[in-house]
């Protein structure tokens, strides 16, 4: 059992009531990591924290900026031991998946680095004579990021990494399922040398997520929040912003159909689909929840697919390598063995796996999954995948749209030129032909459409979701007025 810290204005910190929380682990139910389970007043220090901190943070040159967040991504790469521990007691994650984490968030710092010299203006021709017209963009305050548990590293990093390359402070809420492993990113950039204050971290019990929020949501200091979590609580985060009118960038549930045309490479389609919809039990934002097969190729398709998930290793990650690690908690197992149930008895067939009585589900695969069938439109966000069988393109990409989201999504054809014009009719925020659903690059516009959100992380759309675009002008002559 590992007992966390807050940060707040550079200082470790526990709430001030000294409440405190437990997370236990979803295997055998030990406790994981306890932590400070702050009240709507820590919330607030922590953001008045941040705001003592704005000013000389936002005039620090870009070099510096850049340099910090460098050392933060080595400090954050010496940690992945720690992270592989943490992941595992708290979330039940795989050393492959929590290795997975550690490098492409050190990558995202690194990218974030090198964005503080792309923070670029525009000269405007002006109507005025003598007029200089500037479109400039300029650090908009303090942030707030939070971030989920299913990819902890990576996300907790994308919520603070381009924010503060953008000179703004942070304030970042740690999720009540993994709070030792997002500490440890604080701690990372703690070991960078960032000053005091620049970013600060805040935890909280479960059933205070809602006042904690809402106070620092409320704060006047706070002009940015990025939210990456589930559908329901988005509405409720995007709801709370509009009522302050603070802009907000948030990457929420996701529902991705991968296509397998009658073309496709089928090898290739099996490797795509089974790395995209059992990669850490299928909980990523990103997972392929709906294989969409076009029917000439379904049966070898099926078959190859069901070969390639019944190799998959199971089983705790704290005895050893596995694929298949431990989903979240027994309610995610409760909920999809519902929805394994609901398909069966609708006419599904169960090609491998099927319903567990523990955390560790099996990779799981239901074929002849039709619109009648909860598992058709619900998000299972675990290794259990619904396999829709379709006759021709126009069926495949209208089985893919019908759906409340459009985060990511995938097409496989030997045939490029059609796969981009498939890729172009997709409704979603990103699609890849000829790759996995999961797929995330730091550089990468990274966002989603219709119910999975609004807004962009990664690269220079971080850039503009991070800063404030003014207008400024400069008048070099002697104006003439009409009065």
């Amino acid at each position: 059992m590992s007992s966390i810290s807050m940060l707040i204005g550079g200082e470790q910190a526990q709430a001030r009531s000294g409440a405190t929380f437990s997370r236990a682990n979803p295997l055998d139910g030990q406790i994981a990591t306890t932590a400070p389970a702050a009240s709507p007043e820590d919330a607030i220090a922590a953001v008045d924290a941040a705001a003592a901190a704005f000013p000389a943070w936002s005039r620090t040159g870009p070099g510096e900026r850049r340099a910090l967040l460098v050392k933060a991504g080595h400090a954050l790469e010496a940690r992945a031991d720690e992270f592989a521990r943490a992941m595992a007691a708290e979330t039940g994650s795989s050393a492959l998946w929590a290795g997975f984490n550690v490098h492409l968030a050190a990558e995202m710092l690194v990218e974030a680095a090198a964005l503080t010299t792309q923070i670029e203006g525009q000269v405007i021709p002006s109507n005025v004579p003598g007029n200089l017209a500037m479109a400039i963009r300029q650090p908009a305050g303090v942030v707030l990021g939070i971030a989920p548990w299913n990819a902890p590293v990576i996300l907790g990093v994308r919520a603070v990494a381009v924010p503060l390359a953008c000179g703004n402070t942070v304030v970042f809420k740690g999720s009540e399922l993994c709070p030792a492993t997002h500490g440890l990113i604080i701690q990372a950039l703690q070991e960078a040398g960032l000053p005091k204050g620049v970013v600060n971290f805040v935890t909280n019990a479960p059933a205070d997520a809602g006042p904690v929020v809402e106070a620092m949501i409320a704060h006047p200091a706070v002009r940015r929040v990025n939210f990456t979590g589930s559908t329901h609580v988005g509405r409720i985060i995007a709801q709370r912003c509009a009522a302050h009118l603070k802009p907000s960038v948030l990457e929420l549930g996701g529902k991705a159909p991968l296509l397998v045309l009658d073309d496709a490479d089928l090898d290739a389609a099996v490797n795509g689909a089974a790395f995209g919809a059992f990669a850490n039990s299928g909980q990523i934002c990103m997972s392929t929840e709906r294989i969409v097969v076009d029917a000439k190729v379904a049966d070898a398709f099926v078959a190859k697919l069901a070969d390639k998930a019944k190799s998959l290793p199971l089983g705790d990650p704290r005895k050893g390598p596995v694929v298949l690690g431990s989903v979240v908690d027994m309610r995610t197992v409760h909920r999809v063995n519902e929805l394994i149930d609901d398909a069966l008895a609708k006419g599904a067939t169960l090609v491998c796996g099927g319903k567990a009585d523990s955390t560790l589900m099996p990779a799981t695969l239901l074929d002849h999954v039709t619109p009648a069938m909860r598992i058709y439109r619900d998000e299972t966000f675990a290794p259990v995948k619904a396999i829709v069988r379709v006759d021709g393109e126009e069926a495949a990409i209208a089985c893919a749209n019908d759906s409340e989201f459009g985060l990511s999504s995938s097409v496989f054809t030997r045939d490029t030129a059609r796969g981009w014009r498939i890729a172009q009719r997709i409704e979603s925020g990103i699609c890849h032909v000829n790759g996995p659903t999961v797929h995330d690059e730091a550089q990468m516009p990274f966002g989603g459409m219709k119910s999975s959100g609004w807004g962009h992380f990664g690269g220079r759309a971080g850039i503009e979701a991070f800063t404030e675009l003014r207008w400024v002008t400069l008048q070099t002559s002697p104006r003439q007025y009409p009065f």
